[in-house]
């Protein structure tokens, strides 16, 4: 009996210091580089950090602009009112081409058939259905013009044969990689001024950089048209191009150096 017990007892040791032994190993392992040993559950503090946003914006003249042009018809059917807009959109798009503008920059942008509805008055208290009195058809194309010396001149073509309502005007790059570019470099600037300008009025020093990030960008709207009447063009619409602004805006996390 005395020698099942101490065999027990060893037993227990043997897997007590078997389980010790890899906790002890990696206590032993925690050096925080002065020979002194670092208790095991003592938690890492987060590492401290300056987080900074910067933005750039660079401008360039636009070298193309795009055009929302309808073309809107009525007719008391709805095929009398296609006929018209069909007529009325082809002379526009002949026109459009013969101005020098290719079949790439034009396309159908909106197309819909609406039924016109006349609604009585109800005086006497009734409820009357409205009733139909015709239909009215839009027919909408998206015009890329490339030379922008001719604009005016396409707009006030375009409404002499029949174009008489358009969505707006963007004024555009063809290929404005150059300039945002520019605007990028002026992003990251502005984010390192202002991350030095913490730091030193923190009293530490800036440390590598962690992390650097680009929101997306958001464009600009389109400068609105008013509904245009044929009867309202000049003999060319003046243009004001003007310039077009680029925006960045970056995320910029760095280390602090203590």
């Amino acid at each position: 009996m005395m020698s099942t017990r101490i065999a027990r007892a060893v037993q227990a040791t043997a897997i007590a210091a078997a389980f010790a032994g890899p906790f002890a190993a990696a206590a032993l392992a925690q050096d925080n580089g002065n020979g002194e040993k670092a208790r095991v559950d003592t938690p890492r503090g987060r590492q401290p950090v300056i987080k900074v946003s910067g933005e750039g914006r660079a401008t360039t003249a636009p070298d193309m602009a795009i055009v929302q042009l309808s073309v809107v018809k009525d007719g008391k059917t709805a095929r009398e009112a296609l006929d018209a807009n069909n007529k009325a959109m082809a002379e526009v798009l002949a026109a459009l081409r013969q101005a020098g503008i290719a079949d790439r920059d034009l396309q159908t942008s909106g197309f819909s058939i609406n039924p016109q509805y006349h609604y009585p008055p109800n005086d006497d208290g009734g409820n009357r259905p409205p009733e139909l009195v015709g239909y009215q058809v839009v027919n909408g194309v998206s015009v890329r013009v490339r030379d922008l010396t001719k604009l005016g001149e396409v707009i006030d073509s375009s409404v002499s044969l029949g174009i008489n309502q358009a969505g707006g005007i963007e004024f555009t790059n063809d290929n404005p990689d150059a300039v945002i570019t520019e605007a990028r470099k002026a992003a990251v600037a502005d984010a390192i001024g202002k991350a030095r300008v913490l730091a030193e009025a923190a009293g530490v020093s800036l440390g590598r950089l962690i992390e650097l990030s680009e929101q997306p960008a958001r464009p600009e709207p389109p400068v609105p048209f008013a509904r245009m009447a044929k009867e309202s063009a000049a003999d060319q619409v003046p243009i004001a191009t003007g310039e077009n602004a680029y925006n960045v805006t970056v995320n910029v996390t760095f280390a602090i150096n203590q």
